[in-house]
């Protein structure tokens, strides 16, 4: 069946952003999640699992409607048959040749048999002690519980839901009371309602600065302290943070990784810009070249990485 945070982050982007980077907003998945959304919600306000999680599964799980399981079975979820399935069976090869799947007569037979395997599965029972709003929480719940073999199950349905908003859905399924309780708290952490995406530079996770950004909301973010991101990223602590400024999470290192070794300077480089684009400490990047503090790079120069 399909605290370090710093270094979470990091594991998560080794294992699936140039993966995934493609697939972001295919229109596929964006037909896939207009057409079931409203499954997944009323999912949410029956059994209490998120929306966002029932859709990223079936996204993931079906290749947006597309695979043969989904076509011909309406299993979206790529449940297994198990010993207690009385409904109707289909072979198909998967971890191994000719498994058992379960198939149903509709999509929505799919979708209510997810939910219900999940409540009555004990390996997911703590799942439903968490938010019902925490998808990060029940994506790697889902991956602890063995619910896929996939090592970067968790991480590819995070992926999943933040490139399509599905949290959104979260929001949409819950009481008034509920929505309000959100309201708040997405008051006093906007970013909750949009996280800000990772990207990876010299094996170092790192994020592009929005407008209205700060060092303390971003520190909040990610959980790091706002003076250790201005100290990551040769800034003063009096930097306003500008549209598209590349912010690192952690110490960046001294030199670049291979193939890049050397740079020429484009229009508009600054060294703190070539020290962020390749994640070397500014310090080093001018010990390199052999250049103190008052030096300022001119079109063509030939700088060093490593």
């Amino acid at each position: 069946m399909y605290r370090n945070r710093t270094l979470l982050l990091v594991s998560f982007l080794l294992l699936c952003v140039a993966g995934l980077q493609a697939q972001r907003r295919s229109s596929r998945y964006t037909e896939y999640i207009h057409k079931y959304a409203p499954l997944a919600i009323e999912q949410m306000k029956l059994h209490h699992i998120p929306a966002s999680i029932t859709l990223a599964q079936g996204l993931l799980e079906s290749g947006a409607g597309m695979s043969e399981l989904a076509r011909k079975s309406n299993n979206h979820f790529g449940i297994k048959c198990h010993s207690s399935w009385r409904g109707r069976r289909v072979r198909y090869t998967d971890d191994a040749p000719n498994e058992c799947f379960r198939a149903y007569d509709k999509v929505y037979d799919s979708y209510e048999d997810h939910s219900r395997f999940l409540k009555q599965g004990q390996r997911y029972a703590f799942l439903f002690s968490l938010k019902v709003t925490d998808y990060k929480g029940w994506a790697r719940g889902l991956k602890k519980a063995g619910y896929a073999t996939d090592p970067s199950y968790a991480n590819r349905l995070i992926t999943i839901i933040e490139d399509y908003e599905l949290y959104k859905y979260d929001a949409q399924a819950l009481s008034k009371r509920e929505s309000r309780k959100l309201e708040r708290e997405l008051k006093k952490k906007p970013w909750l309602a949009a996280p800000h995406k990772l990207y990876l530079a010299n094996d170092l996770a790192y994020v592009v600065a929005r407008d209205g950004d700060t060092f303390k909301n971003l520190g909040k973010e990610f959980d790091i302290s706002w003076r250790k991101l201005v100290k990551y990223n040769d800034l003063q602590k009096d930097y306003t943070l500008e549209e598209g400024d590349i912010i690192y999470l952690k110490k960046k290192r001294k030199k670049a990784l291979p193939p890049h070794t050397r740079y020429v300077v484009r229009d508009g480089d600054s060294m703190h810009s070539i020290s962020q684009k390749f994640g070397i400490r500014l310090k080093n990047l001018y010990k390199m070249n052999k250049k103190d503090g008052e030096y300022i790079p001119e079109i063509g120069d030939n700088l060093r990485l490593r």
